[in-house]
């Protein structure tokens, strides 16, 4: 069964009302600028039934403030004061006294089948109007991603953006000491909750990628000693050789519509980029052909360009050609070496880490090459991936290594595009290598 069957959105629409200009105005984030002030927003508990139901109504609020303040563009308000309040008739006048700008009330109840009902309203205490209203319907073991759909909804509704709560991070979890490291494919939510692994550790892997639909994760296995490309099937657990590609330096990245994906090969000492079309699993279609380093591909969203890195200009740069291999140009010139480029979802901006005297980036540029911003410096930092909503970038950054071999511990960080509110995200040992999946409904 697909993510988006196991909760039904249902298109239950709480009384929503029609929103004054003053009221969308007031409340609208900007999330363009380099800084933002966080809105005040209160989230009290939402109303039960009793026995069972009380800790639903206590940890669905709590994972939606803990999404929101994450973003950094909230600031959460003490509920204490008028958390007794009726869901569908809030005391205006004390949520604005607290300070907040924006509430969000709820309930959450059991039904007859064993099944929870989970409902929500978001308010403008200003205007005293309801700006949102949902229900959902699921199982109980599913009652977190209830609360990260929720999050998603006020998230949109207050900022104008989609939101990125609802998603996961497939990564590597490593494990063991330096001489024997074990690696394994793990996924979790994107706040690091509901971590398992999707591979035993027998084998090395790496570079794992979510497919379209955020069902398939494609990564690179060394077992048996081969490089193979697996195709990992998270719902079924199944997974499949696309094929045998001796000397692949990465993983694919499927193309937007999933039927292809594009890699890079050595071969003879010399990298180019290849297409292999998933329908089909005929023979990899080389895309370049020259004597230089052409590696780390990535498609656009709409398909139709790819962007790379290439050293045929002598040093190792950011190229974007044609999704059928011509037009090659470069689109990066500043001091250094970049690597991992990585296309936005919006198609607006592309993604890289440079290496710079001695210092390692993330940072992002236009995809003609202008407006370059790095964003995050340290020892370490590579593998930017995207947020769905093309806002925040989540990286791994891995410590220096002490002097009798220890330390050198890698991490998981997300940072807002704008280069502000960075903080790490949790995993049960060392990770590197994410890959952000797209929303799961």
């Amino acid at each position: 069964m697909s993510a988006g069957r196991l909760i039904r959105l249902g298109a239950v629409v709480l009384a929503l009302l029609a929103m004054g200009g003053p009221a969308w105005a007031e409340l609208r984030i900007d999330v363009t600028g380099g800084t933002v002030t966080p809105m005040p927003i209160a989230i009290p508990s939402f109303a039960t039934a009793g026995g069972g139901e009380a800790e639903a109504g206590r940890d669905i609020p709590g994972i939606v403030s803990a999404d929101l303040r994450n973003s950094g563009l909230f600031r959460l308000v003490d509920p204490l004061s008028a958390a007794a309040d009726p869901p569908a008739s809030p005391n205006f006048a004390a949520w604005r006294q607290s300070g907040a700008q924006a509430l969000v009330t709820g309930t959450a109840g059991a039904l007859p089948d064993g099944r929870v009902r989970v409902e929500f309203r978001l308010w403008d205490v200003y205007a005293r109007q309801q700006l949102a209203g949902f229900g959902y319907t699921t199982r109980p073991q599913n009652w977190r991603r209830v609360a990260h759909i929720i999050a998603d909804e006020v998230y949109k509704r207050l900022t104008g953006e989609d939101g990125y709560f609802d998603t996961r991070i497939v990564y590597i979890a490593d494990s063991g000491p330096a001489n024997r490291r074990i690696t394994r494919l793990a996924i979790m939510d994107q706040d690091g909750a509901n971590n398992r692994y999707l591979t035993d550790g027998r084998a090395l892997v790496l570079t794992p990628r979510f497919s379209p639909s955020a069902q398939e994760i494609t990564y690179l296995s060394y077992a048996g000693g081969t490089p193979r490309v697996y195709l990992y099937n998270i719902d079924t657990g199944q997974q499949e050789v696309i094929g045998d590609f001796p000397g692949m330096s990465f993983a694919p990245r499927f193309s937007p519509d999933g039927n292809r994906v594009v890699m890079s090969r050595i071969q003879r000492g010399i990298s180019n980029i290849y297409v292999l079309d998933l329908r089909t699993h005929g023979a990899p279609i080389r895309l370049t052909n020259g004597d230089w380093i052409d590696t780390s591909p990535c498609y656009s969203p709409d398909g139709s360009k790819i962007v790379f890195t290439s050293d045929r200009g002598g040093s190792q740069q950011l190229y974007v050609m044609n999704a059928d291999g011509s037009g090659v140009h470069r689109i990066s010139f500043g001091a250094g070496r970049y690597g991992d480029p990585v296309w936005s979802p919006h198609g607006d901006m592309i993604a890289f880490t440079k290496i710079d005297e001695g210092s390692f980036y993330v940072g992002v540029m236009r995809p003609d090459g202008s407006g370059e911003r790095l964003l995050v410096k340290d020892f370490l930092v590579a593998e930017p991936t995207w947020a769905p909503n093309g806002r925040v970038l989540m990286f791994y950054r891995q410590g220096r290594t002490g002097a009798d071999g220890s330390g050198g511990h890698s991490h998981l960080y997300t940072i807002d595009l704008t280069g502000y509110n960075e903080h790490q995200v949790p995993t049960r040992g060392d990770a590197s290598d994410p890959a952000w999946s797209p929303l799961l409904r």
